[in-house]
């Protein structure tokens, strides 16, 4: 399965904001935007302006970079959020934030996007009862996800329940820490989605 195998804290500087793709890292000392923060590369202290297309391919990159995914899955995201009711822009967001990976993220039982791609690839995770080891496989309303119960006695998973108890959980789901489970109760909105993305900008670069 391909996926970005780089240095993570580069593609922050690339940015220029924190996609907090090393999990506790991103909010220590340790930062590596916090303590360069010009772009990697030989260039990367320049001041260059930015036109239009590269702002729009900047806001693009940013949101790919922030979900972990790879160029042609997000291209299917675009396709298909385009298809939907409504705009573009928005069901691309919320259709991201619907991925397993993400959801598990959101829950507080991993991190980063990267640990809770891995932890679902481990299998460590079900919905609504069944095994499931796909990240991007995307969560509807009712669905029940949940630590398998032969990974529930691990020290890991005990560490993960304890932050997870003090996590602040978006209101579309119903967390339960001690049980280690939680319930979709509804799909997000965009307004429940807190990151900075500018949406509008990956919509003009893709309808050019």
């Amino acid at each position: 399965m391909a996926r970005y195998t780089g240095p993570v804290c580069r593609l922050c500087r690339r940015e220029g904001t924190k996609l907090f793709l090393k999990g506790d890292r991103c909010t220590s000392g340790k930062c590596a935007l916090d303590r360069r923060s010009t772009a990697p590369g030989q260039h990367g202290a320049a001041n260059k302006k930015m036109r239009e297309y590269g702002i729009q391919m900047r806001e693009k990159q940013k949101t790919r970079r922030y979900y972990g995914v790879l160029e042609k899955q997000f291209v299917n995201y675009y396709e298909e959020a385009a298809r939907k009711e409504g705009m573009t822009g928005e069901n691309l967001i919320c259709l991201l934030e619907r991925r397993f990976d993400n959801v598990v993220y959101r829950m507080g039982f991993a991190s980063s996007h990267k640990e809770a791609r891995q932890l679902v690839l481990h299998g460590h995770f079900t919905i609504n009862g069944k095994k499931v080891n796909i990240p991007s496989l995307i969560i509807k309303a009712g669905d029940v996800i949940a630590v398998k119960e032969s990974s529930r006695d691990s020290v890991k998973f005990k560490a993960l329940a304890e932050a997870a108890a003090s996590h602040n959980a978006p209101k579309w789901l119903e967390v339960k820490a001690d049980a280690m489970t939680a319930k979709v109760l509804a799909l997000p909105a965009r307004e429940d989605v807190d990151f900075d993305f500018n949406e509008q900008l990956i919509v003009e670069l893709y309808s050019k």
